[in-house]
């Protein structure tokens, strides 16, 4: 049986908040997200543009698994409420991302005598350049139907802002950076295949690292049931050597067409991408073990197996 209500006063952080309200009644034992929920009705507000906090800062999650009483609050406490601004969603914003290297590609590659001044006989794309053009093209197409059908995500939303600054990083590195010099005629892929054994090994590797890529992911929707943010603890291929053996699986597919295209271009994106990725890893590390605590078991490295 639910416990008396507790009255909390509300406070804005940062601008004022059409609506807010001064106060508000909670159950003890009622979750957080009941808690958001109530502020976004009386501020007529989307309960994703909120963020509510305590005491010096310390964020309550807005999460139907977490009681009231466990983030401490008592009667008279006062929360503060920040508004985020408008707000888009993370699947449709990763959508938007690996779209622009899925559009990108094929305009240079299909449309290389407008683009290019190309010599009198063109015989049309060089072998390494088709190879390199279905590997990324395959990679990015991948990625949509691992957004639209595998990923869970914790956060519903994220400020719309950040798809400029997410889209920029694939519509420009692995988009137009890679395509414009993977398909030019002067491009070391432009010329026949020297090393066809080369070739052969990193397209093995690409179906390697895309395949076992593929198969974490599947792990990790596992580990959260439709609609929760409960997080599991992850087991299976690559979870054993590191962290996060996606990331380890898709700087592999990436180093496969590196060796595949040959340029400086590609070795750009690739640094960007593993530098972020391992970032990442480190961080996800560090908040398995917080949150699960004696449950998850360290690993000596987050993505890497004996580097990092």
């Amino acid at each position: 049986m639910a416990s008396k209500p507790v009255t909390l006063k509300v406070q804005p952080r940062g601008k004022p908040i059409p609506g807010l309200p001064k106060e508000t009644k909670i159950y003890i034992q009622g979750s957080t997200a009941d808690l958001y929920q109530r502020i976004a009705a009386d501020s007529k507000s989307s309960v994703h543009r909120l963020r509510i906090t305590q005491g010096k800062g310390t964020a309550i999650p807005n999460d139907k698994s977490v009681t009231v009483a466990s983030t401490e609050l008592q009667d008279g406490d006062v929360i503060q409420v920040k508004d985020l601004g408008p707000q888009i969603a993370w699947r449709t914003v990763f959508i938007i991302e690996y779209l622009g290297p899925l559009l990108i590609h094929p305009i240079f590659y299909y449309l290389r005598p407008y683009i290019y001044t190309l010599p009198t006989f063109n015989p049309g794309p060089s072998s390494l350049q088709t190879i390199s053009f279905w590997m990324i093209t395959l990679h990015f197409l991948k990625r949509e139907l691992e957004t639209i059908f595998v990923h869970r995500f914790s956060l519903a939303t994220m400020p719309y802002t950040n798809i400029f600054k997410n889209s920029a990083h694939y519509w420009l590195f692995s988009g137009v950076l890679i395509a414009y010099f993977t398909y030019s005629p002067n491009s070391p892929t432009a010329s026949s295949d020297a090393s066809p054994a080369l070739t052969y090994v990193a397209v093995a590797l690409y179906i390697i690292g895309e395949l076992c890529n593929l198969s974490t992911h599947l792990t990790l929707r596992s580990l959260r049931a439709p609609g929760s943010t409960e997080r599991g603890i992850p087991r299976g291929l690559g979870f054993d050597w590191v962290t996060c053996p996606n990331y380890l699986f898709e700087s592999i597919a990436w180093v496969a067409i590196l060796l595949v295209n040959r340029h400086w271009s590609t070795a750009i994106f690739i640094a960007l991408a593993v530098g972020q990725m391992a970032i990442w890893a480190k961080k996800k590390e560090r908040r398995y073990r917080k949150e699960l605590g004696g449950k998850y078991k360290k690993k000596r490295f987050a993505m890497v197996p004996g580097i990092w």
